[in-house]
């Protein structure tokens, strides 16, 4: 039986409706998103990024999903349809496509906030008390009807979830968000150069991590009167959460293990580096963020694949995987592994070498190859005998891409550039 503190939560999240931004094209990924958009890009093994906000949503109760799409999106369309289709509409259980499909005028989504108005007529039709906006680029597990809960007993018109973080990290990357002893936000900077610290906490700050709670009528009407500013640019952070704060209640949400009180796991997997190192961090012993947590599942398309395999067993020849994860359809082929993450179907040939590597679905490492800190895009082919990771001029002159930290990326793309370079 419910208490009455979970049987309020319960009626917040079955009267709310969520709308999840996943049209965006995340280009510090480079060419991880030339053919999709970041939102569908893979993570850990199984997943997509977009299913992390998706499973957040079943897992919290708020079973009314829209996502809105717009740039390269077939590939996280094909995603959803597959993974996320069979729920039942006349439960109000439903996840649907909200695509860029000019229905308020010539224009494809211009911002956040645009994107959200030009499906207003969709959203209004649900007859939802709540509307809750969620990024859907990032990596983390939250409860939103502790959300929600604080957003009603706050009596708030809009609230802004936050972490914190460094204001190093923040700077030019994250909205900041100044509160008083009430949390009610007080200040909010898009992107400062130099954010504002946290009191009696120097070098820290509060950084919006792009998920908003508001009234719906309340947005409803921010919304219209935003889409009539010649002058905005139509964005929650550059101008919605701007113009509200001084004259309504909006309140910041701080995301906190509500045992502890410490920062639970929350990434921005928005560069090469920062998609790597997320990716790392799972292979740990005992990481941070535990995909194996029965509690709150992440849900996703996963195809019926074989279990992994790993085959030889002689001095010359091992197949053997040391501190990694691998998925479901690999064949460690007399291969060594070492601090990776296979996705699925990854093929690792006899006599090669992989450390600290991220290989994504179905791509085919050739034999006598060594791969050290490198991003393998899918159903990449490499040649027999490459050696990548250890020379950051040869990768560079091979048409690979390197990051500030050296993580080298491979695509499709750059491997076909490479053969036709090696055959003029």
């Amino acid at each position: 039986m419910l208490h009455d503190s979970e049987r309020h939560i319960s009626h917040l999240t079955k009267e709310t409706y969520a709308v999840i931004l996943a049209g965006g094209r995340g280009s510090r990924l480079f060419e991880l998103t030339n053919w999709r958009a970041k939102p569908a890009v893979y993570f850990g093994g199984k997943f997509r990024i977009i299913d992390f906000p998706l499973s957040n949503c079943f897992n919290s109760g708020v079973c009314r999903v829209g996502i809105a799409t717009q740039y390269k999106s077939h590939s996280l369309i094909r995603h959803i349809n597959r993974g996320w289709g069979a729920f039942k509409t006349d439960l109000s259980e439903f996840v649907e496509i909200l695509p860029a499909s000019q229905r308020y005028g010539d224009d494809w989504y211009v911002g956040t906030a645009d994107a959200v108005y030009q499906n207003l007529d969709i959203i209004r039709g649900q007859k939802a008390k709540y509307i809750l906006i969620l990024s859907g680029d990032h990596v983390y597990r939250m409860d939103y009807g502790m959300l929600l809960a604080q957003h009603a007993n706050n009596n708030s018109d809009m609230t802004v979830c936050c972490v914190e973080t460094t204001t190093e990290e923040a700077a030019g990357s994250f909205g900041v968000m100044t509160v008083n002893a009430d949390n009610k936000v007080i200040a909010f900077d898009e992107k400062p150069a130099v954010p504002n610290e946290i009191p009696g906490k120097p070098g820290q700050c509060l950084a919006s991590m792009g998920n908003y709670v508001f009234n719906a009528d309340f947005l409803f009407e921010q919304l219209i009167k935003d889409a009539t500013n010649t002058s905005s640019s139509h964005d929650f952070g550059h101008d919605i959460i701007p113009a509200i704060i001084h004259d309504h209640n909006v309140f910041a949400f701080a995301f906190k293990d509500p045992n502890s009180a410490n920062q639970p796991y929350w990434r921005d997997v928005g560069t090469i580096d920062s998609f790597w190192e997320a990716n790392m961090e799972l292979v740990e012993p005992k990481p941070q963020f535990d995909l194996y947590d029965k509690s709150w599942p992440i849900f996703s398309y996963q195809e019926q694949l074989p279990p992994a395999k790993f085959i030889f067993d002689n001095a010359q020849r091992r197949g053997c995987a040391l501190d990694s994860t691998v998925s479901s359809g690999c064949v460690i082929s007399g291969a060594t592994v070492r601090k990776s993450l296979l996705y699925s179907s990854v093929h690792v040939h006899s006599y090669s070498l992989v450390e600290q590597s991220v290989l994504m679905h179905e791509s085919d490492i050739g034999e006598h190859c060594k791969l050290f800190r490198v991003i393998v895009d899918t159903k990449c082919h490499i040649p027999a005998g490459l050696i990548i990771g250890y020379d950051r001029d040869q990768d560079i002159a091979n048409g690979f891409r390197v990051s500030e930290k050296g993580i080298t990326l491979v695509t499709r793309d750059m491997l076909r550039a490479l053969a036709a370079k090696q055959h003029a």
